[in-house]
Order: structure tokens, then C-alpha cells, then sequence
């Protein structure tokens, strides 16, 4: 059950990904790449969780790559939420 839960992780997220460098591609701004490599990083998340079930990825490895890409993933949406022009106040 476990390895059909992260086999439909990984594909939903490798989908969001795919639209997601669609959108960065038309847009070409700073925020959306960020959000996509942001979402990158959830699929390969997704695809270390997949790799410890199989006996790929040592459990070890597993919570230090997960934590490290919650962390970036943070790091890149605040980047990317900052990166927008703030609007203009009206005087």
C-alpha cells in the first residue's frame, strides 16, 4: 500500500512539475522558476521516499535529504513570495 501511496505521489507531483515549467517557460520570471525548482524538489522528496521503501536509500539518508529539501522547498517559496514587486501605497 505504502509503495502505491508514493508511486501516486511521485506521478502527481511530477505532473505539477511539468505544468509548473510550462508556466515558467511562458512567464520567465524570477518567482516562477523558483516555485518550479521549489516543485522539482518535491518530486525528487517524493522519490527518496520511494528509493527507502525499495531498500535503495538508507533510512539516514532518507531524513537528511527529506529535511534538507523541506528546507529548500521553504527557502524558495518565501524567495519567490519576496521576489514579487511590492505594490505601491497610495499617498
Amino acid at each position: 500500500m505504502l509503495i502505491a501511496v508514493l508511486g501516486l505521489s511521485t506521478l502527481g507531483t511530477l505532473a505539477l512539475f511539468f505544468v509548473a515549467a510550462v508556466s515558467t517557460s511562458r512567464r520567465r520570471s524570477r518567482p516562477y522558476v523558483l516555485l518550479t525548482v521549489a516543485i522539482g524538489l518535491l518530486v525528487l522528496r517524493s522519490v527518496v521516499g520511494l528509493g527507502t521503501v525499495l531498500g535503495a536509500v538508507p533510512m539516514v539518508a532518507h531524513h537528511l535529504i527529506e529535511h534538507g529539501f523541506d528546507f529548500l522547498i521553504a527557502l524558495l517559496v518565501l524567495s519567490a513570495i519576496y521576489s514579487v514587486a511590492q505594490p505601491s501605497v497610495p499617498d
